[in-house]
């Protein structure tokens, strides 16, 4: 028995010893190194915080929805930098991507990406569902809800053509700063006809279908593509040390963006009773996918630590907090993944900007919850079918909202009018959805990161093969060139080796 204590007693005092000597070693050069390391994220992190406190000290002197734009002038300058940087790395990324990778190869990966994207968003939907039913946020009457703006009209059948017109844009240098929009004109009293026009932003959709086609064409076209290849490869570049530039005026930028936002609010008090329970569960179910659902997928796939993956990512997920943009948020995002987890560039310019198109699970949830939330408050009993509806074209339309702030309020017109709501009564939500959506563009940046992650874990071998054949095609055109620029290398070899004997 003895023994056996002294023995603890031992181990104990080991442990004890190496526990000292770790502590001795966090010298002040290893701190340093390490706020060397995260200085950006811990800019970013404090950024926020110093927002919303000096948002709230500011509120009771109640400024002018004109001083407020003053203000919030710094937070406006960062989101143009990087919305300014997102056409030509949506293109050239996209282009280099494609451009780098077989037929076959990218085939494969498109299928796994497409895969990976339905099955988040079909599960997100149905987290959003189940939140609202479980929860019922809508008890009550709509009367003591507060509202706020209009909206407009639009029909489900047009919303969906107008999806797929944006994919294949009759002018590309129209699709850099126009998408199309169907409008309606009054033809007699009776009828309402519908008319091409137009609204203002970057058909980001016709984009990626024509970057990822003339990649495809490229890479095809083999030794003759090489130039073109080499440029975008360039441009991708360029934008990226671009990036690197910007993102350390982020934190300022991202200070003043989430103060504006929380001293434009009208009326705290606003957020009290259902709209409160309301923003309370999408806030429920946005954790449930972003920290439950999302993570498991990933560790499920790749038998790796999630958290360390989501550790490198805090500088864009904290960036799309405060612009709620994933498109303004895709150059943090792409240097969070290829810098600091090491994810494959050729994943991330294929994987990253179609995710920030078209996989929006935040979005899809919020909006089959938004819908049920709506329906509750109206006393509106939905059937199965009903339901059913609702997950579907929330899940489609997810796909073709934009990544751009509050888009998913646009969507959700498509989503109540096909189970037959009112659509005016999406200005219940609005007072609460700048918030929600901040949330929601962080929950679409995680999803798109983690989803490049486990695309690349499973195209491993085709990468692989691909480094390969890059490997042994490179020898052989050392070789080709050694041989034009001595041609006679080895006649001279052969009479020095015979002296040499």
């Amino acid at each position: 028995m003895g023994e056996q204590s002294h023995r603890l007693r031992q181990a104990v005092q080991k442990r004890a010893a190496r526990a000292k000597k770790r502590m001795h070693s966090i010298t002040a050069d290893s701190a340093k190194s390490f706020f060397r390391r995260n200085a950006f994220v811990l800019f970013t992190i404090a950024a926020v915080l110093l927002g919303i406190i000096l948002a709230f000290s500011l509120r009771p002197y109640q400024l002018t929805y004109r001083q407020i734009k003053y203000f919030s002038f710094p937070g406006e300058l960062l989101m143009r930098m990087l919305q300014m940087l997102v056409l030509p790395l949506i293109v050239s990324s996209l282009i280099t991507g494609m451009a780098s990778l077989d037929g076959r190869a990218s085939g494969k990966m498109g299928m796994r990406a497409v895969v990976y994207y339905m099955v988040t968003t079909i599960i997100a939907v149905f987290i959003g569902i189940l939140m609202v039913i479980i929860i019922h946020p809508g008890k009550g009457s709509k009367d003591k809800l507060h509202r706020e703006g209009r909206i407009e009209q639009v029909q489900t059948t047009d919303a969906f053509m107008d999806l797929v017109r944006n994919m294949f844009p009759p002018n590309l240098v129209e699709a850099c700063f126009k998408q199309y929009k169907t409008q309606y004109s009054v033809l007699t009293f009776e009828e309402v006809i519908p008319i091409p026009g137009s609204a203002n932003g970057v058909n980001a959709l016709g984009l990626v279908v024509f970057s990822m086609c003339f990649g495809l064409v490229i890479g095809s076209m083999k030794q003759k593509g090489r130039a073109l290849r080499e440029f975008f490869n360039c441009l991708n570049e360029a934008i990226m040390r671009l990036v690197a530039i910007i993102i350390w005026y982020a934190p300022v930028g991202i200070m003043f963006l989430i103060a504006g936002k929380i001293l434009e609010m009208d009326d705290l008090a606003v957020m009290g009773g259902q709209l409160g329970m309301y923003t309370l569960t999408v806030i429920v179910g946005l954790l449930i996918h972003a920290l439950c659902i999302l993570p498991l997928l990933y560790f499920i796939v790749t038998h790796r630590n999630p958290w360390v993956f989501i550790a490198g990512l805090l500088q864009a997920l904290i960036t799309a907090l405060g612009t709620s943009s994933s498109s303004a948020t895709l150059p943090i995002t792409f240097r969070c993944l290829e810098e600091n987890n090491g994810v494959d560039r050729r994943i991330t310019r294929f994987v990253l900007p179609v995710g920030a198109t078209i996989n929006m699970d935040g979005t899809a949830l919020y909006e089959a919850l938004a819908a049920i939330f709506i329906a509750q408050v109206n006393n509106y009993e939905l059937d199965f079918g009903q339901i059913i509806t609702i997950s579907i074209t929330a899940t489609a339309a997810s796909i073709g909202a934009a990544g751009i702030p509050q888009a998913g309020l646009v969507t959700m017109v498509i989503v109540l009018t096909s189970v037959g709501l009112p659509t005016e009564d999406i200005t219940l939500i609005i007072a609460v959805d700048w918030f929600l959506d901040r949330l929601r563009t962080t929950t679409n940046v995680l999803g798109d990161s983690l989803g490049a992650g486990i695309v690349e874990h499973l195209s491993r071998h085709e990468l692989d093969a691909q480094d390969c054949e890059l490997g042994n095609s490179v020898i052989e055109e050392k070789e080709q060139l050694s041989h034009l620029v001595c041609p006679q290398n080895d006649t001279h070899r052969h009479p020095r080796s015979e002296t040499a004997l």
